[in-house]
């Protein structure tokens, strides 16, 4: 059996799959060469991530695939239905990455209400000339213990991103359409733990109500945050996007936060990846990094491990 892991595995997947006899490919081949690809080297299971696109030309295409995996949550570069109306598997790894990307959130939050995204662009240019006009500049910082957290989407990240805010100290309040109410358990070093249950609200009651948004939703039609989502939230609020691009009307937020609507954004993705809008990359009120939210070393691990224990099952 072979398997091609197009936009790569971490070497823990590798070791797995070798030692249950798989043999593993970590060429990055190009989309448009994908289909002779597979079936010149009868490639069995296609691993990809967020860069590779599977769709019908591969589906019907290449009649040695059984497997389809995407490495991380969102399968929206699938054409999952379809794949599996052809007797495709198609897997990906919802829990193995939730940590990370909670932890990403929590990143921008913490670096935009301390302005660390700017400070950062500015001290290397004016630190040693304009040392206290920066220091003045920075100087109005917020605290997020006591602040109000809205989450809308409380998944499996949505509850991981809670879970950190609960322990920061901060009130969660979350709008989920197919969730009523969650538990949120911690976990702490010395073996003790405690449990929260927290029962959802209707979107417009966690707009009104953040100090700060964050968004773990897949992808949509529609956004979910546009002018009329914003104009109803307070006013200074921030908002986190780790989720999606194309779920945030940039737009409306470039000008929300050029207004003094809203203080500070922190986007990890974009409407318009790998080229995002240049107005939102050159505003100095967004925290900006380029969707890594499941890009570390323990993520990649359980990703890796995780892929490869779904495929020995099926194959095995």
């Amino acid at each position: 059996m072979k398997v091609l892991a197009n936009d790569g595995v971490s070497q823990s997947g590798i070791d797995a799959l070798e030692k249950a006899g798989f043999e593993v490919q970590t060429t990055t081949v190009a989309q448009d060469q994908l289909v002779d690809y597979i079936n010149s080297n009868e490639i069995n299971v296609l691993l990809v991530r967020s860069a590779t696109k599977v769709r019908t030309d591969i589906i019907d295409n290449c009649s040695s695939l059984k497997i389809i995996g995407r490495g991380g949550v969102g399968m929206d570069n699938i054409d999952v239905a379809y794949a599996r109306e052809k007797g495709l598997h198609v897997i990906n790894t919802p829990a193995a990455s939730s940590g990370s990307v909670a932890e990403l959130v929590f990143a921008h939050l913490y670096g935009s209400v301390r302005f660390l995204h700017d400070a950062n662009r500015n001290m290397p240019l004016e630190g040693d000339s304009k040392f206290k006009n920066l220091k003045k500049a920075y100087a109005g910082g917020i605290e997020l213990r006591g602040k109000t957290l809205g989450v809308i989407g409380i998944g499996r990240i949505g509850q991981a991103t809670a879970k950190i805010a609960i322990g920061v100290g901060m009130k969660v309040v979350a709008f989920d359409p197919f969730i009523e109410e969650v538990d949120i358990p911690l976990e702490f070093f010395d073996g003790q733990s405690a449990n929260f249950k927290l029962k959802t609200v209707s979107k417009e009651e966690v707009l009104k109500n953040a100090d700060f948004l964050t968004l773990h939703v897949p992808a949509q039609e529609e956004y979910v945050i546009g002018k009329n989502e914003i104009a109803q939230m307070k006013d200074g609020a921030g908002l986190i996007n780790a989720a999606r691009g194309g779920v945030i009307d940039e737009v409306a937020l470039v000008d929300a936060l050029e207004k003094g609507k809203l203080s500070f954004a922190g986007l990890d993705v974009f409407e318009n990846e790998p080229k995002p809008a240049i107005k939102v990359l050159m505003n100095n009120k967004i925290s900006l990094t380029p969707h890594i939210g499941a890009a570390t070393g323990e993520a990649q691990d359980r990703i890796g491990q995780e892929l490869a224990d779904q495929i020995i099952s099926i194959l095995k």
